[in-house]
């Protein structure tokens, strides 16, 4: 098996894991069997705990891993489905290790960053690479260059070159090239700093990448070349598109391709990038008419935090001939219902995605009935669906008193409530349903029309589910409980019948959204929407 490892220098925020994930593309289309895997500094188990709004959206894999948003970047270049061996974080590292050192693992021996931390960094790339029968393991290496809390992970990836041979290790780092106003010119400083100082550590680069805002003149990267010693085929630079979905083919273009390939031994076939070269062409030909949808979200500052959800919705309007626009709705400004039609009405399509705070709930309640009574496609989310129950029961059904349990343990009716046996706060992240789970679909619903099959899996991470009490109710006033889970308990997805487009699933559908294969329930909200 052959291992790249991508590495950022200079700063953060770069674009590490859509480089890595691109090369993920072009390698899989030689025909390369590619996994993928990242480490993060964090001392965090996993990043469950960690707040979207200043970390991003957390990304759940079909094994219920909880973790960064690069997987979803992961996912939809490549093409697979990753697992909780593609997200390994400090926290994991150091747990695993003490809890070794309890059970007399080390048989009395002092407990080292070396060669302990790095033997189990290292146990986890060989075993991510094992589970997936993969040809070749990119991992990327969350930071940058230089930063205390991922010594151990640099210094592991600097053994591994040693122990499988330097022909099977590919090292890509990607740096930034900062441009001065003031001379009107872009500085090669900083990124000769970072490549020295990962030399430093012991890892000389293969490939450069050069990240810019600006065009970057050849004459720049034969002076990275000649101050950092890798050939001048081997410094890359990469200008900023319009569209991440083009990165792939402008790697492709630059011929770096050939760099990795020569060094790993790997037989150079000729990519089949058709499909990928079609969707980039589908992307360019979408500039009107435009579908603007409001996302009703708690995070509204961090928009990364629904990242899966605003690509979700921008592949769907793609793929129609559309370009989405996306309007970020603060549910705060909703919570006056005289404000709601000034907020709203200019909108094609509302989405409420996933949240854990209930953060100015009403204003979603609110955002949801305007929603519903003026025929505007709705799509629920999560905790969306959740809001969507609790508006319908209090203004249809007529239970002014009915609440989720995740906002009020107190209310009279929670048609929304902590299934039995997972409810309490003392461990969050123990209380939450993760992962894939199976799903029957009522033939009659719209869902199943727009899956064209009734039987599905979606993946899940949420606490509450519909309080199974007020089932009747609920049907008996008009809300379709269109699909359930493969137990029959469990009430999945929700719609209504008479609406343009009102369905809401307690699932996250947008984690299983392709560039090829845009999701059927945003496909045919976005068909809503624009009709």
């Amino acid at each position: 098996m052959k291992y790249i490892f991508v590495t950022g220098g200079v700063l953060s925020g770069l674009g590490k894991g859509i480089t890595a994930a691109s090369f993920g593309t072009i390698l899989k289309a030689r025909g390369l069997k590619v996994y993928m895997q990242k480490f993060d500094q964090y001392l965090n188990v996993d990043a469950g705990m960690l707040n979207p709004g200043e970390h991003g959206e957390v990304f759940i894999t079909e094994d219920g891993a909880q973790t960064d948003l690069d997987l979803g970047h992961y996912e939809r270049f490549i093409d697979i489905n990753l697992s909780s061996a593609s997200s390994v974080m400090t926290g994991n590292i150091y747990s695993a290790i003490l809890r070794g050192e309890r059970e007399g693992k080390y048989q009395g021996k002092t407990v080292q960053v070396i060669p302990h931390v790095t033997d189990e960094v290292k146990s986890r790339l060989k075993n991510a690479g094992s589970f997936a029968g993969a040809d070749v393991l990119i991992t990327e290496i969350g930071g940058t260059v230089g930063d205390y809390e991922g010594m151990h992970f640099l210094e592991a990836i600097r053994q591994m070159a040693t122990d499988v041979g330097s022909n099977n290790v590919f090292y890509i780092h990607v740096g930034f090239l900062p441009y001065l106003g003031v001379t009107e010119e872009l500085k090669t400083k900083p990124i000769q700093n970072s490549i020295r100082d990962l030399q430093a550590i012991g890892i000389k680069p293969d490939l450069v990448i050069c990240r810019s805002d600006k065009p970057v003149a050849k004459s720049l990267l034969s002076k990275i070349s000649l101050f950092s010693g890798v050939g001048e085929k081997g410094v890359i630079a990469l200008e900023t598109v319009d569209s991440v979905y083009k990165v792939p083919l402008v790697l492709e273009n630059s011929g770096c391709a050939d760099v990795l390939l020569s060094k790993l031994g790997l037989k150079n076939k000729k990519p089949n990038l058709n499909d990928w070269q079609n969707f980039v062409s589908t992307i360019d030909s979408c500039n009107k008419p435009c579908v603007k949808i409001g996302i009703v979200g708690d995070y509204i500052t961090m928009k990364d935090a629904y990242l899966s959800v605003t690509e979700s919705i921008k592949i769907a309007a793609w793929h129609n001939g559309l370009e989405a626009e996306i309007a970020w709705i603060d549910p705060r400004s909703l919570e006056d219902k005289k404000k709601i039609s000034q907020m709203l009405s200019d909108l094609s399509g509302i989405v409420v995605p996933g949240s854990f705070e209930g953060r100015a709930y009403s204003g979603k309640i609110n955002a949801i009935e305007y929603a519903r009574k003026n025929n505007i496609p709705f799509l629920g989310l999560c905790f969306g669906m959740q809001a969507a129950v609790v508006e319908f029961a209090r203004n249809v059904c007529g239970l002014r008193y009915a609440d989720n349990a995740l906002v009020n343990e107190n209310a009279k009716d929670k048609v929304v409530d902590f299934v039995p046996g997972r409810g309490g706060a003392e461990n969050k992240s123990g209380t939450l349903r993760l992962g894939a789970y199976p799903c029957n679909l009522s033939p009659a619903s719209r869902v199943a029309k727009l899956y064209k099959k009734t039987k599905i899996s979606e993946r899940h991470r949420h606490s509450c589910e519909i309080n199974p009490h007020y089932y009747d109710i609920l049907k008996e006033n008009g809300l379709f409980l269109a699909g359930f889970s493969s137990d029959k308990r469990l009430v999945e997805f929700i719609e209504i019948k008479e609406h343009k487009f009102f369905i809401a699933t307690i699932a996250h559908p947008e984690f299983k959204s392709r560039p090829n294969k845009p999701h059927p329930l945003f496909n045919g909200f976005i068909r809503a929407a624009s009709t």
